[in-house]
């Protein structure tokens, strides 16, 4: 049976204190990237039925308080939003369109929105809402 001595190098390195390591910075990531993908937060105002469109090919249009435009949680101009609109329309004509409004928002920007749809002939539209609960 051969003893090592003190002052002899290691001819190996244990990984695994290192391999633990990357398994937990791994797992934070993973938790953190999915907690903070949850779209844009609106107050929605109230309604007693609200119709669900929930297809995947289903383009949301956000509107928030401050009267900033998001396509999908990417914020974009009107202009924008007309262009990438009319490029979607060309590829897939009947793809419906869902308008989220916060409830403090003026009426101007969302007519202005319902406008420009109008405008591209988009015809599969919905208006998100809360249902009140009584």
């Amino acid at each position: 049976m051969q003893v090592q001595s003190d002052n002899k190098p290691y001819d190996d390195i244990n990984v695994t204190p290192m391999l633990d390591l990357a398994y937990v910075l791994l797992v934070i990531f993973i938790i953190m990237t999915t907690a903070a993908v949850q779209g844009i937060k609106v107050n929605l105002p109230k309604a007693s039925n609200s119709p669900s469109l929930s297809k995947p090919t289903t383009k949301a249009i956000t509107i928030t308080a401050d009267g900033k435009i998001f396509l999908d949680t990417y914020p974009v101009s009107l202009a924008e939003l007309e262009e990438r609109l009319r490029q979607h329309k060309a590829l897939n004509p009947e793809f419906p369109v869902v308008v989220k409004g916060d409830a403090k928002i003026q009426y101007e920007m969302v007519i202005q929105v319902l406008d420009m749809l109008g405008r591209l002939d988009i015809t599969q539209l919905g208006l998100v809402t809360q249902k009140i609960v009584k």
